[in-house]
């Protein structure tokens, strides 16, 4: 199955929900008698969980005094209600549904940016040379798409909200309309269409100005408030992770098989490599202040475009959504 972006692996705004009956793939590793942490992730194990499973396969998070489980979401999961209800101490989000909860009073709080720039782009098939030329097609998106990035996209290229189709994860339609693109991931969309062997293109969003940070650490600002230590412990030991799997990923991906029995090495090597394509971990603001970095100018640019598109009130009180105070001290540089 592939997996969703923004809009795609679970509903953004909607925070309401059961969280009886959930299961979801997890893994471990033997610690000594650490603080119990819980991060669940926003899809199954794959490449772009990489620097988590990494920290906890080289032992950073016991070297910080945690002993960590690393739980898998299904698409059915609201993992911010978990997270909302203490199922959860820390889980990987998204920018959108971050502020939309903070200003539906769900106190929630990014202390970590994973990757500087969403890595949610449009899957169109060979000889599209600009998204421009996507006017009157047919569009797969997810119905969360809808209040994340679809409204950026209409936006920037003109599209028409009649473009937009239902977006199930099954990429037959795709497959079988030249016409039609579809939202992707380079992991994920791409892998698929390679196994097809369908010659497609890749267009990135963030190549074309879409603000968002990718995959942001989200713990509750009770947890900012009163555990500190354990906050910038966590931050600490993944971000090292994930500078380490940046450099080697064989430890974290032995951890990722072993999670996601659906998963293959070549797979991975696939994710893995779209990852440093993007150059996903960089920035200049990680230049300066370290890896996972996050800038007040950053966040204020979602902001203003989701109070543009009626995504957000405009008194929300957006600055709680996130703190910097981690990974300013922290300072993890790249390697």
């Amino acid at each position: 199955m592939s997996r969703m972006s923004l809009g795609r692996r679970q509903t953004l705004l909607g925070l309401a929900g059961s969280l009886g009956g959930l299961s979801m793939p997890l893994i471990s590793r033997a610690q000594n008698a650490g603080t119990p942490v819980k991060l669940i992730t926003s899809w199954y194990a794959q490449a772009e969980f990489g620097g988590f499973y990494q920290a906890l396969a080289k032992g950073y998070y016991a070297q910080e005094g945690l002993d960590v489980t690393i739980e898998a979401a299904s698409p059915q999961m609201n993992v911010p209600q978990l997270l909302a209800a203490g199922r959860a101490d820390f889980i990987t989000g998204y920018d959108f549904q971050l502020l939309s909860a903070v200003a539906s009073g769900i106190p929630l709080v990014a202390v970590a940016s994973t990757f500087q720039h969403d890595q949610q782009g449009l899957m169109t098939h060979a000889g599209v040379k600009d998204l421009a030329q996507l006017r009157d097609h047919p569009i797969l998106i997810a119905a969360s798409s809808h209040a994340t990035f679809w409204p950026w996209l209409k936006n920037r290229f003109g599209y028409r909200e009649e473009q937009a189709r239902p977006y199930s994860f099954n990429l037959q339609p795709f497959f079988l309309d030249p016409e039609m693109a579809v939202q992707a991931y380079a992991s994920s969309e791409l892998w698929d269409a390679r196994q097809k062997g369908m010659p497609v293109e890749f267009f990135l969003f963030k190549d074309l100005g879409y603000p968002p940070y990718g995959a942001p650490m989200v713990t509750t600002q009770q947890m900012v408030a009163t555990d500190k230590k354990k906050v910038s412990s966590f931050v600490k030991a993944s971000l090292m992770g994930w500078r380490d799997y940046f450099q080697n990923p064989d430890p974290g991906n032995a951890l990722i098989l072993k999670a996601n029995p659906n998963m293959t090495l070549e797979h991975l090597a696939f994710g893995y490599a779209g990852l440093k394509k993007a150059d996903a971990l960089s920035s200049p603001d990680v230049k300066e202040r370290g890896l996972g970095a996050m800038t007040l100018a950053r966040w204020q640019a979602t902001r203003d475009f989701m109070v543009s598109q009626n995504l957000l009130p405009a008194d929300a009180d957006w600055k709680s959504a996130f703190t910097t105070e981690f990974v300013d001290t922290l300072r993890v540089m790249p390697a």
